[in-house]
């Protein structure tokens, strides 16, 4: 588990504790982790909760509620993945890139070429100008 954290949170629980998460979307990558990481909590004799979604594990409702959960909580964040590619595939097809914006364009990137310094303070205002 690359979860540092969850792995430590995981080693302090002991029976009777319940494991408390704000959003069950936060507990996994996908459904099937999220109910390997409640399986292995319930184990060690402790109980789960996830405040946003009202969920509780103790009993068989609360079991049953937990899979339909787990399966919406990973279609959210598919869906929200999907988005961001889409987006960003959108800002590309717009030739428009993530990121801060450049210090030095590339047409000021060319004039100090042209003026064989590459000191940005030194190429005078006319030389970026092209006359016909």
């Amino acid at each position: 588990m690359d979860r540092p954290q969850l792995v430590k949170a995981m080693a302090r629980l002991e029976a009777g504790d319940v494991f408390t998460v704000r959003k069950l979307d936060r507990l996994g990558r996908n459904t099937r982790h999220v109910l390997e990481v409640i399986e292995a909590i319930r184990e060690q004799g402790a109980g789960f909760r996830s405040l946003t979604e009202g969920l509780d594990t103790n009993g068989p409702m609360g079991t049953a509620m937990l899979t339909i959960m787990a399966a919406f909580a990973q279609l959210e964040r598919d869906t929200m993945i999907e988005r961001t590619r889409a987006g960003l595939a959108a800002a590309a097809a717009n030739n428009r890139h993530g990121g801060r914006p450049r210090k030095v364009d590339d047409a000021a990137s060319a004039a100090r070429s042209l003026a064989g310094t590459n000191r940005v303070g030194l190429v005078p205002r006319r030389r970026l100008t092209c006359r016909r």
